[in-house]
């Protein structure tokens, strides 16, 4: 991969797409991971204002430090950037004390803190006239629908996505995000048990990446090892499972004689 070539080809189509908008800017949600960090970087290289949220709800503290010290990397480094802490956890809790308890199951709540976030992201754009960029990933977006539908699915436009998870470390390495990010495993954040996303999805990103590749164009499937098989599986189930993340909303077409 040409790293330098595409990251000025990203930064260029951030600046084209916010200026044909005729938006001020970007607002980017800071996990404390990989995706977000280069973003939010990618977003500040434009030289457009950028505001970083750091929106902790029963934040693991290793996430919660790893967000603050990219936040202030940025800070120091591009003088477009501003950050805010929004302290989300009490609403959390509020919501949680509404919610009738029979619906409380750990995917419901962890899939109400990621809206919560993408309601939040929204406040500060409508306000400030910014666009939020998506830190969603090919894997997460187009691959396993790793994402929360209208949590951090919720996006104005997705910079990275057309980037492998292995490109997205590259692309990290190459503008010097700090190493406690690039060395940290991979998490959606959601969970306050500070759960990677290999523990939930049960193979890592390269395994993942390795069978996107292969379905795309398949080799000889009796060649294939015992791990392989199950990574191809574990692909595919959540391929098909999330289809109605990655598809367009059905829409209901009435037949024109019905409207005559």
């Amino acid at each position: 991969m040409k790293k330098k070539e595409v990251i000025n080809h990203i930064v260029h189509w951030l600046s084209v797409y916010c200026e044909q908008s005729k938006m001020n800017g970007f607002v980017v949600g800071i996990s404390g991971g990989i995706d977000s960090a280069l973003t939010s970087t990618l977003c500040a290289k434009t030289g457009k204002p950028v505001i970083c949220l750091n929106m902790p709800i029963h934040q693991h503290k290793a996430e919660y430090d790893r967000g603050h010290e990219h936040i202030d990397w940025l800070k120091k480094n591009f003088s477009n950037v501003t950050s805010y802490e929004v302290e989300l956890t009490e609403t959390f809790k509020s919501m949680s004390q509404t919610f009738p308890e029979e619906i409380q199951d750990r995917l419901t709540m962890a899939n109400t803190r990621a809206r919560i976030r993408m309601t939040t992201l929204y406040a500060f754009a409508c306000n400030k006239k910014m666009l939020v960029a998506g830190t969603g990933n090919k894997i997460e977006d187009f691959g396993i629908g790793f994402f929360t539908k209208y949590g951090d699915g919720g996006v104005d436009l997705s910079p990275i996505a057309d980037l492998m998870k292995s490109e997205v470390y590259s692309l990290a390495k190459e503008l010097g995000v700090v190493p406690s990010i690039i060395s940290a495993r991979p998490t959606d954040g959601l969970f306050a048990d500070g759960r990677s996303d290999e523990d939930q999805i049960g193979a890592t990103y390269d395994e993942l990446e390795w069978a996107m590749v292969f379905l795309e164009n398949p080799g000889d499937f009796t060649q294939l090892t015992d791990r392989q098989r199950v990574v191809l599986d574990i692909y595919s189930s959540r391929n098909k499972a999330n289809q109605h993340k990655m598809n367009p909303i059905p829409v209901c077409l009435i037949p024109k004689e019905f409207k005559q």
